[in-house]
């Protein structure tokens, strides 16, 4: 194992040295997810740096979802927490994953607004190109552990009167798209590419800015096949997986 003087970083703290190291590891074929990594008297034994250095390297990639912690079993790789599934007719908001797997959702609406719609909103939504939109941006959490930044499109005409206050408490959008407006998700068409995080995306997902993410894209149908959503999630990469659900 590398030692931290051997990096080609010598103006970092010695704790960044050892948390860039251990992160390099991670992201390498030594580890995979649920692996238990070296206990912090081992690490510092094989850095030959002092344990409180490694205790802080380890704290940050805990807090930056790198590691998760086990009273019993020590400090392990951590596993992704929200599995999206793409094509679960029964599973399409992120609440209903979340639930699904055990979690504890929540969420923060970080900007609720009335805009016009632009060139791309308006082809995918069929909508008239600068007619109103109601944008909401929300940071999705599972146990109170942020993993993704999701930016709701939605025509103004479909939805009148929907407020910021109608999403607060984490209520979910489409539980108030069915309970108020009867309108309910059906078919959707869905990419998903890797992207870098802006400042933005990586300061609310506890990322470095230009770190890779997963950038999920959808337009989201009614029953009727007309178009009502039109999102954009960034997904924090050792979070979230996305899976297909075998049909058969």
């Amino acid at each position: 194992m590398t030692r931290p003087d051997d990096r080609p970083t010598p103006t970092l703290p010695r704790y960044l040295q050892v948390q860039q190291m251990l992160q390099d590891i991670i992201e390498g074929a030594e580890y995979a997810p649920g692996d238990k990594v070296p206990s912090e008297r081992e690490l510092a034994e094989q850095l030959g740096v002092s344990r409180m250095t490694v205790r802080k390297a380890m704290d940050n990639l805990v807090r930056m979802g790198w590691l998760e912690r086990d009273s019993t079993a020590g400090t392990r790789v951590s596993a992704p927490r929200v599995n999206r599934v793409l094509n679960d007719p029964q599973l399409h908001s992120i609440t209903q994953m979340v639930a699904a797997t055990g979690g504890q959702a929540g969420g923060r609406l970080l900007e609720f607004q009335v805009a016009p719609a632009s060139s791309k909103v308006s082809e995918v939504l069929r909508v008239p190109l600068g007619s109103p939109v109601v944008v909401l941006r929300r940071l999705r959490l599972v146990n109170d552990v942020p993993f993704c930044l999701e930016t709701s499109h939605l025509p103004a005409e479909r939805v009148p009167g929907l407020a910021a206050e109608d999403l607060a408490g984490n209520q979910s959008l489409y539980g108030v798209l069915h309970a108020r407006y009867g309108i309910d998700a059906g078919e959707g068409e869905s990419t998903i590419s890797v992207s870098s995080a802006t400042a933005a995306e990586a300061g609310v997902l506890g990322l470095a800015q230009g770190e890779a993410v997963l950038l999920y894209r959808t337009v989201v149908r009614d029953r009727a096949g007309a178009p009502f959503e039109y999102l954009k999630s960034v997904n924090h990469p050792r979070l979230v997986a996305f899976r297909v659900r075998s049909l058969g």
